[in-house]
């Protein structure tokens, strides 16, 4: 989890699930939080990384549980709902990115699809396949539709974080 986010975010945080945490009122105040339970940490982390506050991770010892003591924490359970909170976290926070590659896939699949129905054409003058015609070209259109949907949220997220530094330095003023 911790590689997958420090590869999409770009940053080099070393533990996102454990330790105690402090907070600036500056974080405190821009924090939507969304989630619930487990999945806070990942979003605080993101949250911090997005938006350019300072992290400094200060190593903590770590023990075993003690005898007869029973963790709330299910492995597989939780770590899926870390994984989805990652998912839509990478949509909110890098649309662009996140709704490129889903293009890309779109493409590829309407591409890969489309190649016999195309050279049925251009070998013969007619469409043998047109079936898969039909799902090439819808592929194509959904990779168009994904890659302006990236443009446009992009351009949402990036108005919306300077209007949020506007914000902050407005307040930092006064």
């Amino acid at each position: 989890v911790r590689l997958l986010i420090n590869k999409i975010f770009k940053n080099n945080v070393k533990d996102i699930m454990t330790g105690y945490r402090a907070f600036s009122y500056d974080f405190v105040k821009g924090f939507p939080i969304l989630s619930k339970g487990f999945e806070i940490e990942t979003e605080m982390t993101i949250h911090a990384v997005d938006k350019n506050f300072k992290l400094v991770e200060v190593p903590v010892t770590y023990r075993d549980r003690p005898e007869g003591s029973v963790s709330k924490l299910n492995t597989y359970k939780d770590g899926l709902k870390v994984l989805k909170t990652i998912a839509v976290l990478f949509k909110e926070y890098k649309p662009a990115l996140f709704f490129n590659l889903w293009a890309i896939l779109f493409l590829i699949l309407g591409i890969v699809i489309g190649i016999p129905a195309y050279v049925g054409y251009f070998r013969t003058g007619l469409v043998d396949k047109f079936p898969s015609l039909i799902v090439s070209c819808f592929g194509v259109l959904m990779a168009l539709l994904f890659w302006i949907t990236g443009i446009i949220l992009e351009v949402i997220a990036k108005k919306h974080k300077q209007e949020c530094l506007q914000l902050q330095c407005k307040e930092f003023r006064s």
